[in-house]
């Protein structure tokens, strides 16, 4: 069980996603309040599995290739419910959409490159746009039913708009690093390269 354990964590991660869409059926703060806490403990899973594998050199195939998946899949559900609800509302809706197209590019983009054999690094940029936006749903997710004396929605709009910004930086270098191996002279894969995630 314990060498299977990065890709449970990454299964966990998909099967979270019908119960934190159920929660938005619900009213009450403890469903804002539990759709945050499944959020935030599947972000987690994140990290843990990826730390897991690294440390025990557990990484697999299925792993390589769920781990993305999850990912994107965990933050377009809960933007595409955000927006839905009108929890996400006005121009902050096109902070959610410069995101999720960012997802889909990167995920393409990965995908191809994949074939070739080349590798996309994971920039420390990448790392914070993905931490701050992470913690912006999070608050998006509890919005009004957090305590009166923290502007939670405020903070969620704000650090979305953040992590927009920073998707479309990330976004571009990721796009620019791919383009030079969609030029026909550089079909050929690279020796020692292999593909990675891209966030």
């Amino acid at each position: 069980m314990w060498t299977n354990l990065p890709n449970l964590l990454t299964l966990s991660r998909i099967a979270v996603i019908p119960i934190l869409v159920a929660t938005f059926y619900f009213k009450g703060p403890w469903a804002s309040y539990a759709a945050c806490v499944l959020f935030t403990a599947a972000a987690l899973t994140d990290w843990l599995d990826g730390h897991v594998a690294r440390r025990q050199n557990q990484q697999s195939e299925l792993g390589r290739c769920l781990d993305p998946i999850a990912d994107k899949l965990l933050v377009a559900s809960a933007l595409f419910m955000l927006v839905a609800y009108q929890r996400v509302d006005g121009l902050t809706v096109l902070a959610a959409v410069v995101i999720l197209c960012r997802e889909i590019l990167v995920s393409g983009l990965r995908e191809y490159l994949a074939g070739l054999r080349v590798g996309v690094p994971v920039s420390r940029l990448a790392k914070w746009k993905t931490a701050i936006q992470m913690t912006a749903i999070g608050f998006l997710l509890v919005g009004e039913a957090g305590p009166g004396f923290i502007p939670v929605v405020a903070i969620g709009t704000i650090g979305l708009w953040i992590a927009a910004l920073l998707t479309l930086v990330t976004g571009y270098d990721y796009l620019h690093a791919g383009l030079r191996h969609l030029q026909p002279q550089a079909g050929a894969p690279r020796p020692g390269t292999s593909a990675g995630p891209a966030r």
